[in-house]
């Protein structure tokens, strides 16, 4: 993946620095976007809830969610954290060892904490939530400070959940989640809108421009920031694109068009990377591009940061375009396919056969998610079924103790491959694996996810 600076040889022009400004600040207007949405309206089938109060899914995703690659092993919860009035208090309640996450995502995108099983445990305690420069009195009996770069957070949080028999214990835990506003003034209600004056053309570069300048990057990104100056980016107070030069207005929309396609290219799988037939994509580094903001439950090892960081911006608008609040892969990792052992597209119309000689490397737990294609949204299904893994009941190993599990749209008709079928639409079909706390084989290459095997 290449960087955001314009290509060698290629002359430097306004609408390439147009282009580079598109690939560095797209993340921090997708994120803020969605963090309007979830304040107005909800985002991933979750509910709209003010700043600093969570909300919290019903149970896991299930076809009525109509969420793309919604997880079905998990219930979700999610908060917008505003610290403009100062900190906030999180209560976290003793899940008694069962997986839980909350995951602190800022302006930017950077995954900079973690809560939970892996990172701090999953006994009971209290953590304060501070807003950049703060300097107060950390009350009594916190587990600790998180430290937030930006003023605005997201909390992304996943609550393990064995089905429908686990929902009651899930749901007992929703309510010990809670966060307390401690600040001395009052918090915002909402983010800064953009001028309405600014054409709609011009539109994404005003909210890069003001929310650049109400939520700072890193220091160490700043002199790159300088270089936009040309575009109006560093500009305060009134827009610079209400009444914009036709030259400017040429310059931006040629370089928004340039930066989106940079990278959609940079995002589209490689072809001839020469891994076999049906294997499974992961990419447990796509999220290593925070270099600078690592605290509670952060890996700061050099493993986990993008050694470059011009490249880093790129590999943060991909992964900001392509799953937003996804988390490191030492936390969390998903790979997933398309094809059989063979190489052909998987369709439900066939039987398959996904056979674990040994369980996936794991210190919590895995599954398999079902879902359709084009559109990656669980399919309904006369099993209910639509997630499948070392926490369902019932399932059948092989003498050997191995586990094979059966895909495909028709009930296996013998008893234990039924007990392990996970249904499939009819037509084509994306099977995701989702490892939580991967152990190191998973994440070096050294376990190998079995390809799916068609049986008829």
């Amino acid at each position: 993946m290449g960087g955001g600076r314009a290509r060698p040889g290629r002359p430097d022009t306004s609408a390439a620095l147009a282009a580079d400004a598109y690939v560095y600040g797209s993340p921090l207007v997708r994120q803020l976007s969605a963090v309007r949405a979830c304040l107005r309206e909800g985002c991933g089938g979750l509910g709209p809830a003010p700043f600093n109060d969570f909300a919290h899914a019903a149970g896991p995703a299930t076809p009525g969610t109509d969420v793309p690659s919604a997880a079905s092993d998990a219930v979700a919860a999610l908060a917008q954290l505003d610290l403009s009035g100062g900190p906030v208090r999180l209560h976290v309640p003793d899940t008694g060892g069962a997986y839980y996450v909350l995951q602190f995502v800022d302006a930017w995108t950077n995954a900079f904490a973690y809560i939970g099983r892996r990172a701090t445990g999953t006994g009971e305690g209290d953590w304060l939530v501070v807003p950049p420069g703060w300097s107060g009195t950390v009350p009594d009996q916190v587990s600790g400070v998180i430290d937030a770069p930006t003023s605005v957070v997201s909390v992304v949080g996943r609550i393990a959940c064995d089905g429908p028999a686990d929902l009651p214990r899930v749901r007992a835990l929703q309510q010990e989640f809670t966060l307390t506003h401690l600040g001395d003034r009052a918090h915002r209600t909402g983010l800064p809108a953009p001028d309405p004056a600014v054409p709609a053309a011009l539109r994404f570069f005003e909210q890069l421009r003001m929310w650049m300048a109400d939520f700072p990057a890193a220091d160490a990104d700043r002199a790159y920031e300088d270089r936009f100056q040309p575009l109006g980016l560093l500009e305060e107070g009134v827009s610079p694109y209400v009444s914009a030069s036709p030259g400017l207005v040429r310059t931006l929309t040629r370089g928004l068009w340039l930066g989106r396609a940079r990278v959609a290219e940079a995002a589209r799988p490689a072809e001839g990377t020469g891994r076999a037939p049906g294997s499974w994509a992961m990419h447990p580094h796509l999220f290593d591009y925070n270099l600078d903001r690592t605290g509670v439950g952060t890996l700061a090892s050099p493993e986990w940061k993008i050694p470059d960081r011009e490249s880093s911006y790129l590999v943060r608008a991909i992964a900001a375009r392509q799953e937003l609040w996804g988390a490191h892969g030492y936390e969390m990792v998903c790979a997933q396919t398309y094809r059989d052992a063979r190489g052909h597209r998987l369709d439900g119309a066939h039987r398959y056969a996904l056979r674990f000689r040994r369980p996936p490397p794991v210190d919590g737990f895995w599954s398999v998610t079902m879902y359709d294609t084009p559109g990656h949204r669980l399919v309904a299904n006369e099993a209910d079924r639509y997630a499948i893994g070392d926490r369902t009941p019932g399932l059948v190993h092989d003498a050997d103790g191995s586990l094979t599990l059966y895909l495909g749209a028709e009930r296996p008709t013998d008893p234990a491959q039924a007990a392990n079928w996970l249904p499939a639409p009819l037509g084509g079909f994306r099977p995701v694996i989702r490892l939580y706390q991967p152990g190191q084989a998973a994440l070096d290459g050294g376990y190998v996810l079995p390809p799916v095997e068609r049986i008829r």
